[in-house]
C-alpha cells in the first residue's frame, strides 16, 4: 500500500491532547508518525494547509437498510455518503429485513461490508428477536459475528422486566445497550412534538414525557444491572437533566445528540413538509437550547446523525401518512461547524472529540486517535470553506432532507480509510 504525507495540517487529536501544525505520514494502511521534518521519499503528498487534520470520524448511528429494504439505501451507498460526510466508521443500526437479531444475520452484513463499503461498517445487533420486545436475541454469537453493541432502535422494548434481562446479559458480554427512549403508549399515533406549533398545524403531537419516562426507566435498571446504558438522539430538557444526574452519581450511562436535534426546533417545520418529520420529533427551542447546552456542559458524550433514508415514494406523502426520519450523514459536520463551534459554544478540540474518541469509547472500537500504529482513519476539514448542500447530488440513495439548499460554512474535505482516500472534495 502506498506511503501518504498530509502536510502542512493543523492536527488536532483529542485521543493524545495534540493540537499543533504538524504532518502526518502514513504508511501501509496504518499511522507510521505525526510531527515534522517526516522524510517525505516514496511518499504521496496530500496538502492540508489551511485545514484540520483529525481522526476518522465515528457517526455510532446510521441506518443503512441492507438486508431486505435496498430500495432506501444500501451497505454501498450508505458508506458512501458517510465517507462525503467526513466518516471513516459507521455503525448500523439492526432494524433490516429481517431483523440483525443473529449470527447470521450479522455475518452478512460484516462481509458485505467488506466487499463494498468504501468505510469501516460495525453492525449493532438487536435485543430482542425481530426487535419484538418478547424473547432476547442471540447477543453472544451476534456478538462473536461482530456487532459492537445492542438496540431495538425505534421499536424499543417496553417491557421492563425483558430490558432488565438484556441488559444483564448486555452486561456479561461486555456490550453497551443502546435505547431509543419513547414510551410507545404516550407517543402513539403522534406526528411532531406536541405543543404550540402542533395545534396550530393541527398535527397530532408527541409528547417529551414520552421519552422521559423511559429514559428514567432505564437509568433505573443500568443502576440496578451494572449495565452500560447510552441514550439514543437524547432530545428533551429533562432527558438530558437525568443523564447529568445519573453521571454525577457514577452510572454507566452516556448519550448522543443529532444536529438537526440542536439545529432545528418544532417552530422552524416547514408547514406539513414531510422532510421534517422524524423521531425524536423535533422538540421546543427551549428543548433544542438544553441539548446545546449539555454538549458544552460535557453530559453529551457523542454526534450521531441518526441518518435514516427514506425513498421517495414513501417519503413524500402527507405528513401524517410518511414514516419518520431524514438524511444525515453529509450534513453532520457541517451542522456541529455551524452551531457549535461558530457560536463559540465548544472548541475544535472539543468537537473533534465528540465525533472521535466519544463513540470509539463508547463501543470499544479502538479507533479515533492519530497514534502511531493506529488505523489510518484521517478525516480532514475546513472551518470556512463555503459549500452548498444538494440534496440530489447525495452519494445516497434517498433524498429526505430538511437541509436542501442549505448554505454551509465549514465542512469536510477528504476522508482516508486505511490508507486509501475514498473521498475528496473538488
Amino acid at each position: 500500500m502506498a506511503r501518504l504525507l498530509i502536510r502542512h495540517g493543523r492536527v488536532i487529536d483529542p485521543a493524545s491532547g495534540t493540537d499543533k501544525p504538524a504532518d502526518v505520514l502514513i504508511d501501509d494502511g496504518a499511522i507510521a508518525a505525526v510531527g515534522g521534518g517526516i522524510d517525505a521519499a516514496n511518499a504521496e503528498i496530500f496538502d492540508a494547509t489551511g485545514l484540520i487534520v483529525a481522526p476518522g470520524f465515528i457517526d455510532m448511528h446510521v441506518h443503512l437498510r441492507e438486508p431486505g429494504i435496498e430500495h432506501a439505501e444500501t451497505i454501498e451507498t450508505g458508506a458512501r455518503a458517510a465517507a462525503a460526510g467526513g466518516f471513516t466508521s459507521i455503525c448500523c443500526m439492526p432494524n433490516t429485513l429481517p431483523v440483525n437479531d443473529n449470527a447470521t444475520v450479522t455475518s452478512y452484513i460484516v462481509e458485505r461490508a467488506r466487499k463494498l463499503a468504501v468505510t469501516n461498517v460495525f453492525p449493532i445487533g438487536a435485543i430482542t428477536k425481530n426487535s419484538a420486545g418478547e424473547e432476547l436475541a442471540a447477543i453472544g454469537s451476534m456478538k462473536a459475528a461482530g456487532i459492537v453493541a445492542i438496540s431495538d432502535d425505534g421499536r424499543p422494548v417496553m417491557n421492563a422486566r425483558v430490558m432488565r434481562r438484556a441488559m444483564e446479559s448486555a452486561r456479561s458480554f461486555d456490550l453497551p445497550v443502546i435505547d431509543h427512549c419513547e414510551d410507545l403508549n404516550l407517543s402513539a399515533g403522534g406526528d411532531m412534538h406536541e405543543g404550540y406549533t402542533s395545534v396550530r398545524l393541527g398535527l397530532r403531537g408527541i409528547p417529551a414525557s414520552s421519552e422521559d419516562v423511559m429514559v428514567a426507566r432505564d437509568i433505573l435498571l443500568a443502576q440496578a444491572t451494572g449495565a452500560r446504558f447510552h441514550v439514543a438522539h437524547i432530545s428533551t430538557r429533562n432527558a438530558v437533566a437525568m443523564v447529568a444526574h445519573a453521571k454525577q452519581h457514577g452510572l454507566p450511562v452516556t448519550c448522543e445528540a443529532t444536529p438537526h436535534h440542536f439545529a432545528l426546533s418544532d417552530t422552524r417545520i416547514r408547514p406539513y413538509d414531510s422532510n421534517f418529520k422524524m423521531k425524536p420529533p423535533l422538540r421546543s427551542d427551549c428543548d433544542a437550547a438544553a441539548v446545546l447546552d449539555a454538549i458544552a456542559a460535557g453530559t453529551v458524550d457523542a454526534i450521531a446523525s441518526d441518518h435514516a433514508p427514506h425513498p421517495g415514494s414513501e417519503k413524500m406523502q402527507e405528513f401524517e401518512r410518511c414514516p419518520f426520519g431524514i438524511l444525515g450523514l453529509e450534513t453532520a459536520l457541517g451542522l456541529a461547524l455551524e452551531h457549535l463551534v461558530h457560536t463559540g459554544r465548544i472548541s475544535l478540540a472539543r468537537l473533534v472529540a465528540l465525533f472521535t474518541t466519544g463513540p470509539s469509547r463508547l463501543l470499544g472500537l479502538h479507533r479515533g486517535t492519530l497514534a502511531p500504529g493506529a488505523p489510518a482513519d484521517v478525516t480532514i476539514f475546513g472551518t470556512d470553506v463555503p459549500w452548498t448542500y444538494d440534496v440530489n447530488q447525495s452519494f445516497s440513495k434517498s433524498r429526505n432532507s430538511p437541509f436542501d439548499g442549505h448554505a454551509f460554512k465549514g465542512g469536510p474535505m477528504a476522508t482516508i480509510v486505511n490508507g486509501a482516500v475514498v473521498w475528496q472534495r473538488e
